[in-house]
Formats: C-alpha cells, sequence, structure tokens
C-alpha cells in the first residue's frame, strides 16, 4: 500500500463531512502544484470554487474533437474569467478524422472504444503528471454514483480523487451558479443536464436522471473515467 493511498484513505474518513471549501483547502494545502480540476466545461463550478481557494490551478479539459460548440465557448469563456487558471488540454492520439478513416463511426458503433481512445487514454497520460485530481461527480448525477466519497484513493489512475461537491444537491447546486453568476453551458437551459460530447448526448426524458441522457438507448452509463 503507498504512501498516497494511506494518505486519502485516511483522508476519506476525516473529510466525510468536509464542505467543499474545506476539501478543495485540504487539497491546495495537501498537494501544492501537483493537482488538476477536471471540467466538462457545462459549468464552472467546480472551477469557480477552486479558483477561490487557489488562483493559479490548472484545469483538465478532455479535447475529444466531439463536442458541442456551447462547450468549446464555455471552455474560452472561463479562460477569460479566470485568468489566472491555467486550461491544460489532453486529446487523443488521432485526430477525429485519423479515427474515422480507421475505425468508422466508433460513437456509433463501439462508443465504449469511442471514450476509450478520445477520454480514458488522454486523461491517464495527462494525470501522470500529478498527484491528485478533483472532480466535480455528485451522489445524484445517477446510482452509480450514489456512494461517492469526497476523498478517495483511484486505484486506476494510481492517484488521490477529490470529490468536493460529492454531497450537494440539485438545489444546492442551482443556488451557487444563481449566487455567484457562475458560466453554464446554454445547452442547460435547453434541457441538456449531462453534457458530453454531441453525438452521443440528448435530452433525458422527464423524471430520469441527468445522466440518461448520455448514450440514450444503450446499456452504457460512463465514459470509463470515473468508472
Amino acid at each position: 500500500m503507498t504512501d498516497a493511498r494511506v494518505l486519502a484513505e485516511k483522508a476519506e474518513r476525516e473529510l466525510a463531512d468536509a464542505t467543499a471549501a474545506e476539501a478543495l483547502a485540504w487539497t491546495a494545502e495537501t498537494f501544492g502544484d501537483s493537482f488538476i480540476v477536471a471540467s466538462n466545461m457545462q459549468d464552472a463550478v467546480l472551477i469557480d470554487l477552486a479558483y477561490r481557494v487557489k488562483k493559479d490551478i490548472d484545469i483538465l479539459f478532455l479535447e475529444t474533437g466531439y463536442h458541442f460548440a456551447e462547450t468549446i465557448g464555455v471552455r474560452d469563456a472561463v479562460d477569460l474569467v479566470y485568468p489566472e487558471a491555467r486550461i491544460v488540454t489532453a486529446e487523443a492520439e488521432q485526430s477525429v478524422a485519423e479515427q474515422e478513416a480507421e475505425f468508422g463511426l466508433l460513437n456509433k458503433t463501439d462508443p465504449t472504444k469511442c471514450c476509450f481512445l478520445r477520454k480514458v487514454v488522454p486523461l491517464q497520460r495527462t494525470l501522470k503528471n500529478y498527484d491528485a485530481w478533483v472532480t466535480g461527480v455528485r451522489r445524484v448525477d445517477a446510482p452509480t454514483r450514489a456512494n461517492t466519497p469526497i476523498v478517495q484513493w483511484d486505484e486506476r489512475n494510481g492517484l488521490v480523487k477529490v470529490n468536493p461537491i460529492a454531497p450537494w444537491t440539485d438545489e444546492e447546486f442551482s443556488a451557487y451558479i444563481a449566487e455567484h453568476g457562475i458560466l453554464e453551458n446554454p445547452l442547460v437551459g435547453e434541457g441538456y443536464l449531462s453534457i458530453g460530447c454531441a453525438p452521443c448526448t440528448s435530452k433525458p426524458l422527464p423524471g430520469q436522471d441527468a445522466r440518461s441522457g448520455r448514450w440514450a438507448g444503450q446499456a452504457k452509463t460512463e465514459c470509463g473515467l470515473h468508472g
């Protein structure tokens, strides 16, 4: 068992009831410049929270090549609104054109492989440069995330994973956006409650969880980044 794993397991217990600010303060104090904040640019809630604790944060953006134009717009706006932060863009080894020439439309025929090539591999390659990463995963997102702790050991990527807003309800999340005027992807207002790549994202049906609009009609519920 590594020292980092022991650290994560200790923090999982001690920070089980921590606020987002407390969890992020612990992250900054513990890891200094060796952590990165992940964002899919659906909104800038997590970025804003982290920026209040440490302005020169690294922000991880997975550029899959299949994003909505609105998502790219939020990324560009984040760059302006949080000028001391640095956006770290992680990309697949192949361009979209190269991948489609070799494999065809994987987002239609094998979305799991597409996610692996365009998200999982670039993520793993980027995370090797850090000791911890911060995510916006919340327990209410989907049943697969219901037991997400605030701090955990990320076995797959071999580093500490911090989920500071894991306990937040949708009401708390929306209230933070309203109170602080946080950037939000305009597609959210159109009914897209979980925004990923354009070919694989749709609006969830009434009464369904937010992530039901991802890979609709398939058994797939996660892209592989969080499980």
